[in-house]
């Protein structure tokens, strides 16, 4: 299996230990960290969706104009713009990023969050209106002529649009959620379905799910794993440095993130996932550190693996042999670890290489012991 590396940007800098400083836009700063991801040989790079931040749409343009080979992975909530028009949105910047744009599908898990954009649905009302915006968007990307749509949800009449998507049928869905509501909708849409940094048995156990769902409808995703690798020129300087950060968030906590949640405990299945893995113990499997997940109120990914480069690429290794394609990494240090992940991005392609020449992998011990 290819695998894929994808980061995470903003027009901004911030992290959980590095408090937002300067202009909300620093359009400047935008095109750095795109083009430090680049460099480092990423696929592409998400643009978040949160209800306080700047417009994912435009960020995505500039960003798009300002590399070369860069993709991006632009988060979008439905029922906030019609789905029709989100489609020729969308089209359109894909037509003139020369096919480099692909679609992240961000039901919401939060009431709170929801309602600062004027939604009130429930979270189960959320799922059913995501899969029938979903329906109606690539309808309209794919449709030979004018169609009607009496739904739940939206009502539309001739609906047709002439700018297309440039790869057919379609740009990618990648879709992200891990409740029941999320996994059902997910097995009609996504080309790639998103999950966070779990252990190895509950991740190869969720990623059984959410294939199962998805042969029920003939379609087979990608599976895509988000984590946080703190990296050290050894293991020994990693755990240092993952204990660091932790002590710093534990100093500051709170919302220094667009969508903060607070001391809020987060409503979303995926983050209650990470939490339970966090009770169960600090270290788990090879070196997925997760006390991170608890001090941040696992807002987001928020687990890490630490270590050297090549015990981390390891690491995402072990995930690859469960399924995983594609791995989103950011960092708690976003803009240098981002220049640091070069490394890592190359060392994981060349073991991939390698195990594909040799499918054989010898079995190595997943344990590690926390510096």
């Amino acid at each position: 299996m290819p695998v894929e590396f994808i980061g995470m940007i903003a027009p901004q800098e911030y992290s959980e230990i590095l408090p937002a400083a300067g202009p909300v836009v620093d359009p400047g700063f935008a095109i750095r960290f795109a083009q430090a991801h680049e460099d480092s040989g990423f696929d592409r790079v998400l643009i978040g969706y949160f209800s306080s931040a700047p417009d994912g749409f435009i960020v995505a343009s500039w960003v798009l104009q300002a590399t070369e080979r860069l993709g991006v992975l632009l988060a979008h909530r439905p029922g906030f713009v019609a789905p029709t028009v989100a489609a020729r949105k969308l089209a359109t910047l894909d037509q003139f990023s020369g096919g480099r744009l692909a679609l992240h599908v961000i039901t919401g898990g939060s009431d709170e969050e929801q309602a600062r954009d004027g939604d009130f649905l429930d979270k189960a009302a959320r799922y059913r209106r995501t899969d029938e915006y979903l329906d109606i968007v690539r309808r309209t990307w794919t449709s030979e002529g004018p169609f009607d749509v009496d739904g739940e949800f939206y009502t539309v009449r001739g609906a047709f649009s002439s700018v297309r998507c440039v790869r057919e049928p379609h740009l990618p869905i990648y879709f992200g959620g891990s409740s029941g509501e999320a996994i059902a909708v997910s097995a009609r849409h996504a080309d790639v379905y998103a999950l966070w940094g779990e252990p190895l048995d509950e991740a190869a156990a969720h990623i059984a799910a959410v294939k199962e769902a998805a042969a029920r409808h003939g379609r087979s995703p990608g599976i895509s794993l988000s984590t946080r690798p703190i990296l050290g020129a050894t293991d020994g300087e990693a755990w240092d440095r993952a204990y660091r950060i932790l002590d710093q968030v534990r100093e500051h906590p709170g919302p220094v993130v667009f969508g903060g949640l607070g001391g809020q405990q987060p409503q979303n299945v995926g983050s209650q996932r990470l939490l339970a893995a966090a009770a169960r113990g600090d270290v788990h499997d090879r070196c997925l550190f997760t006390p991170l997940a608890a001090a941040t109120g696992a807002r987001g990914n928020s687990t890490a693996l630490v270590g050297s480069v090549e015990t981390v690429a390891d690491a995402l290794l072990d995930y690859h042999d469960i399924g995983v394609t594609t791995f989103l990494i950011r960092g708690y240090d976003p803009y240098d670890d981002a220049v640091a992940y070069g490394e890592l991005v190359e060392r994981v392609r060349a073991k991939v290489r390698s195990k594909e020449e040799s499918p054989e992998r010898a079995a190595e011990p997943a344990g590690v012991a926390a510096g």
